[in-house]
């Protein structure tokens, strides 16, 4: 019990340690913007179809296929907004010596870590949560388009961002904060461009330009997790009617996540929070 009132003391403090941050000032414009920019381009896409210039199928494949574009936007921002927050709660404190001060109790740092990454876990994924519901009101308000499988997108994105933040932290225990966030964000959009060379692979019936997505989703499961949410975000009708012609195209996904992917992504995620633990151990405070 002891170390559970630990955790979700930490978790708290790295909650309201993130609230005060700079950073989500900026992701709450970036948000609001964003929200904004969408809410126009989809009045005028459902303007477009009031007369006549879309057909009911092309404004709902249209509308689908625009949606993923802004929640890829709003899983941008989220990566960029925990990536640089995960870096700084926990390497900042450690130049700043304000671990030292608290590790000098009886309190583990598996402890602190666990706690700190909860933290982070529940900032990003309520984030994610908050303005994913948002934009898909927008979209209903709008076009009159509401996603076949919103809570499981949401929740395949909630996951995305706590890959990222997860290997954030674990960069956060072997180099500088900016550094960490630099190198998180950089391999979140390597592997999202890898998946795409991977998807025109398998529209040219290219193997080995196909295996190139399938070992970096594999290697980072962003990129996968973002398939399986753009799926649920599509209109499973409008994707069999159109299917054969939009294939290779980045912001669309033929098929779900199974069920052995999601539990790598859950393995994955273990693995790294376990090495992160053990560095963090090992760190010279």
């Amino acid at each position: 019990m002891t170390a559970l009132r630990t955790v979700l003391a930490i978790a708290a403090l790295t909650l309201r340690e993130a609230s005060r941050r700079r950073a989500l000032l900026a992701i709450a414009v970036l948000t609001v913007v964003l929200l904004l920019l969408s809410g126009w381009g989809f009045s005028r896409l459902a303007a477009e179809s009031g007369l006549g210039t879309l057909t009911s199928g092309q404004a709902r494949l249209a509308a689908s296929q625009l949606l993923n574009l802004v929640m890829f936007g709003f899983s941008l921002i989220a990566a960029l907004g925990t990536a640089f927050l995960a870096g700084p709660t926990l390497s900042g404190e450690t130049e700043s010596g304000i671990a030292l001060a608290v590790l000098a109790r009886p309190v583990r740092r598996s402890a602190v870590l666990l706690g700190k990454w909860l933290g982070l876990v529940l900032f990003g994924s309520g984030f994610i949560v908050l303005a994913g519901l948002a934009q898909c009101l927008v979209v209903l308000g709008t076009v009159g388009y509401w996603p076949p499988q919103p809570a499981l997108a949401l929740a395949l994105l909630a996951g995305q961002t706590i890959v990222l933040l997860t290997l954030g932290l674990l960069l956060a225990t072997v180099v500088s904060p900016m550094a960490s966030g630099v190198v998180a964000v950089g391999l979140f959009g390597a592997t999202w461009v890898a998946g795409v060379v991977g998807g025109i692979g398998e529209a040219l019936g290219n193997e080995g330009i196909a295996r190139v997505g399938a070992v970096s989703r594999m290697l980072l499961p962003t990129d996968g997790l973002w398939r399986g949410a753009m799926h649920a975000f599509q209109d499973p009708v409008v994707l069999a009617r159109f299917g054969a012609e939009l294939d290779g195209f980045p912001f669309l996904a033929e098929a779900p996540l199974t069920a052995v992917y999601l539990g790598w992504a859950a393995l994955w995620v273990a693995m790294i929070w376990g090495l992160a633990a053990a560095s963090f151990g090992r760190k010279d405070l």
